[in-house]
């Protein structure tokens, strides 16, 4: 059972107490992610993730990476489009030594002009990393364009333009309007004690107030071909559709979807197009879901010559889902595929200090593994049928392609007609 406590500044806190477990793992998530950035400052909010290990008030980077060895920690970040987290995992004797240092790296960070220089470089590298990276470029490309001109389609990197922008005072103030106790979720899980959570919780008063709270809106899907020429051996391309957002009723059965359709050895896209056809060694479908908006795309890398055959299995079996569903040894293999994974990964600390986070930005609630458990299992042939003849509208299509690529002309007839234009 998961304990949710609000503090007097307005933190939410959640404990799921594991005490039959030695292990504590403690998340520090802000609502601070590139949907939140207005275009000039695009990437604050990754650029804020770097430069919280690089030194608070009390303590260098250096000092700060040798406590988290001492403790024996594991510690690390991530940002996405909605927010940013600061995560660590140790044993219960140092609970407290760990969050007193994330949540010194999370209020005391000092933004030094130098290190800020110096990581404004070493983004800059991880941006053309990504440029060089085709699989990443191709799905950079394809966010930016159906979400053109709102900031869920600027990428979370930002640009080299925009991080020149980005100073010591930038960030300084961007820190001090986004992480603020409002936008402030911290989520343990482990063998915590009731006096361990109490003191966790007087540290946490010291969040300050304040500060900016912005709600995350309806997002339109815009269909669009975008290619970029690249001298590289494949071609890297995504097929994708508007989808279902986060918390939608319909996501138990877009899990089933994509499942079915490409997330496994057993999927119709690797079984019909790898293996069967053997036109590519790389194909998967995807569905990514966002609060007001959602896609769900496949990607496949191949040869020029392999292209058009692919492109055209791969609308075979868009068909004919949306004509006779999925059958019944497909469905119960996918459910119980859903149902092992989700209870697999609740084994992990880690795992389920996550999930209980994101129940609680999604749903602003627990959400028990019966119940999820329940949502799959509920889910019928019919329904995936309906769903993919909503999802699967060749009208409103989308198609993002990198490398070797043909014309817009010869895509443009595929997301219409499900045939490539000789």
């Amino acid at each position: 059972m998961v304990e949710k406590i609000i503090l007097n500044n307005g933190v939410r806190v959640l404990c799921e107490k594991l005490p039959y477990l030695r292990s504590c793992s403690i998340g520090f998530w802000a609502e601070s992610g590139s949907r939140h950035e207005s275009a000039e400052i695009n990437g604050i909010s990754h650029f804020l993730e770097h430069m919280l290990f690089k030194g608070t008030t009390t303590r260098s980077a250096a000092d700060l990476a040798c406590a988290f060895d001492e403790i024996g920690g594991q510690v690390n970040a991530f940002t996405s489009k909605d927010h940013t987290c600061y995560y660590t995992r140790t044993t219960d004797m140092h609970l407290q030594t760990a969050v007193d240092l994330l949540l010194d790296m999370y209020t005391n960070s000092v933004f030094d002009k130098k290190e800020v220089d110096l990581e404004r470089g070493v983004i800059c590298e991880e941006i053309d990393m990504y440029e060089d990276t085709p699989d990443d470029l191709v799905n950079e490309l394809f966010a930016q364009n159906i979400y053109a001109g709102d900031s869920l389609g600027r990428p979370v990197l930002g640009t080299k333009d925009t991080l020149a922008a980005i100073t010591s005072e930038v960030l300084r103030d961007y820190h001090k309007k986004r992480y603020t106790a409002e936008n402030t979720l911290i989520s343990l899980c482990g063998n915590i004690s009731n006096e361990a959570l109490q003191e966790i919780c007087r540290k946490l008063e010291s969040i300050p107030a304040g500060g900016d709270k912005t709600e995350d809106k309806a997002v339109a899907f815009k269909p669009c071909i975008i290619t970029r020429r690249k001298k590289i051996e494949q071609n890297h391309l995504i097929v994708g559709f508007e989808g279902v957002p986060l918390g939608s009723e319909d996501r138990f059965v877009m899990q089933a979807l994509n499942n079915i359709l490409g997330a496994g050895m057993s999927s119709r896209l690797f079984q019909r197009v790898r293996e069967q056809n053997g036109l590519c060694y790389s194909i998967y479908s995807f569905c990514t879901n966002y609060a007001g908006a959602g896609v769900l795309g496949v990607y496949v890398g191949l040869s020029r010559d392999s292209e058009r055959k692919a492109l055209e299995l791969i609308y075979e079996i868009f068909e004919e889902i949306k004509r006779d569903g999925v059958t019944a040894d497909e469905l119960h293999r996918t459910k119980e595929q859903l149902k092992t994974t989700l209870l697999m990964g609740m084994e992990s600390t880690a795992s389920r200090m996550s999930t209980i986070a994101r129940n609680e930005m999604i749903y602003g609630r627990e959400v028990s593994e019966d119940e999820l458990i329940e949502g799959i299992d509920s889910v019928t042939s019919e329904d995936i049928r309906k769903l993919a003849n909503r999802v699967f509208d060749y009208s409103r299509g989308t198609l993002s392609a990198v490398g070797n690529v043909a014309r817009k002309s010869e895509y443009a007839s595929l997301l219409k007609t499900g045939k490539v234009s000789e």
